[in-house]
């Protein structure tokens, strides 16, 4: 038996009774599931806007790019943010010119709202909070930091998707919030994203940039019979999300809530019986578990001999030559993260087997 750190579940023969459909009518771009999609993910959060992309790294891009146009952010501008986490949250500030500085973490692994306030320069625009796992952290705070210095708060909210405080869905709180449909997010597709952006002209124009700039996309300008006339006011990018994406993200929408609760139920059963110092989570879609090891290469190379495969999420950000900073409770995360299986494919004696071989190996090391 071999167990993966992630591995996405699909439910096949409604995903296929989805696609189908759109097969069938002959429509496989934008527009059509992509609409429903967006009208389901508003219903199913209460955000005010929702638009689909192909990925979590365009809506990232969308939204740092929509806000530095709107309140006219000039090149070299500063976005706080974390080294923790996978580099797209960082390349799309690269990608407009803009800043990455860099803050500490706590221990939640998400920004720590103390070591922001010790960043913040005449220069600080945004915030680029990165919900660690699906775990909220100390967004609260850092929340008010934006509100208290008139900051943007973005949202990578890759690993959030079902994250509810208060029963109330992630999101509301942030000036746009990016969500990620990726394989082996809670939600899988191929790949897939949503960028919920607070304002309705805002998400008017992460639309209209997401399709090349141009001002109408190819679903509306054939609803009534076809028309070729468009305009391309700005340049834009070939972000939209398709179909047959959104398909699959309907179907995995219906199961959501329930699939995160077996997640629950998985890292409920590692809490109990792991023997190992856990990344503590709050209101957590619970898309990663991890705890903490002395030496995770070590771990790793023993538990891959028993068929068991963690992963690490993430290496610093600071060991990649276009980053620059100094974050030590970081990186002391980063040398000792480890990442067990957490997915649907798994069941409740599946993790006790991984668990009594991850204890059998600490029992090895104290011997």
């Amino acid at each position: 038996m071999m167990y993966n750190v992630l591995k996405p579940y699909y439910r096949t023969t409604e995903v296929l009774a989805e696609i189908r459909e759109c097969l069938d009518k002959g429509w496989t771009g934008m527009g059509y599931k992509t609409d429903e999609i967006e009208e389901a993910w508003k219903r199913y959060t209460k955000l005010p806007n929702a638009h689909f992309v192909n990925s979590a790294t365009a809506g990232l891009h969308l939204a740092v790019k929509i806000f530095k146009d709107y309140y006219e952010w000039k090149d070299g501008d500063e976005i706080i943010t974390t080294p923790l986490t996978f580099v797209s949250t960082n390349h799309v500030i690269l990608y407009e010119n803009l800043k990455p500085v860099f803050c500490d973490v706590d221990k939640y692994l998400c920004l720590d709202p103390d070591e922001i306030e010790k960043h913040l320069t005449s220069r600080t625009r945004a915030i680029m909070f990165m919900g660690m796992g699906g775990s909220v952290g100390q967004l609260d705070r850092v929340k008010k930091i934006c509100d208290t210095y008139g900051l943007v708060l973005i949202l990578d909210a890759a690993h959030m998707a079902g994250t509810k405080v208060d029963n109330k869905h992630i999101g509301h709180e942030a000036d746009a919030a990016v969500f990620s449909f990726h394989a082996v997010k809670n939600m899988p597709t191929a790949d897939a994203g949503m960028v919920c952006l607070n304002r309705s002209f805002l998400d008017s124009k992460a639309r209209q940039l997401s399709w090349m700039g141009i001002d109408k996309n190819t679903h509306q300008r054939s609803r009534g019979g076809y028309s070729w006339h468009y305009d391309v006011p700005e340049v834009g990018y070939k972000y939209h999300g398709n179909s047959i994406m959104a398909a699959i993200t309907l179907v995995a929408l219906k199961y959501l809530d329930e699939d995160n609760d077996y997640r629950r139920d998985l890292a409920r059963i590692y809490d109990n019986l792991l023997q190992a110092d856990k990344v503590p989570v709050i209101n957590s879609s619970r898309h990663l578990y991890q705890i903490l090891v002395h030496n995770h290469e070590k771990v790793i190379s023993y538990l891959n001999k028993k068929g068991i495969y963690p992963g690490v999420h993430y290496r610093s950000n600071l060991d990649y030559p276009m980053y620059h900073g100094s974050c030590p409770k970081a990186q002391d995360y980063a040398d000792r993260l480890l990442s067990m299986p957490l997915h649907l494919g798994l069941s409740i004696e599946d993790i006790k087997h991984i668990t009594d071989d991850f204890n059998n190996y600490t029992v090895l090391q104290q011997t």
